[in-house]
C-alpha cells in the first residue's frame, strides 16, 4: 500500500494577505452619489464647450 514514513506538514494560507479583511476607508460613497457627481461633471464640461469662449475669452 502506501508508506508510513512521510512527513505531513500543516496547510497554510502561504503568505497570503486578506487586504479586504484589514482597512475599512472612514470615507464611504453610495453609488447613486457617484452617478449624480459624473452627471454634473458631464453637463459642466458639455456648458464649458458651448458658452466657455463667450463668457471667459476674448
Amino acid at each position: 500500500m502506501g508508506r508510513n514514513d512521510k512527513i505531513n506538514m500543516p496547510s497554510s494560507t502561504a503568505g497570503i494577505t486578506r487586504y479586504f479583511d484589514d482597512y475599512k476607508s472612514k470615507i464611504s460613497f453610495k453609488p447613486g452619489h457617484v452617478i449624480v457627481l459624473a452627471l454634473i461633471v458631464i453637463v459642466l464640461i458639455i456648458f464649458l464647450h458651448l458658452y466657455g469662449y463667450r463668457m471667459l475669452g476674448q
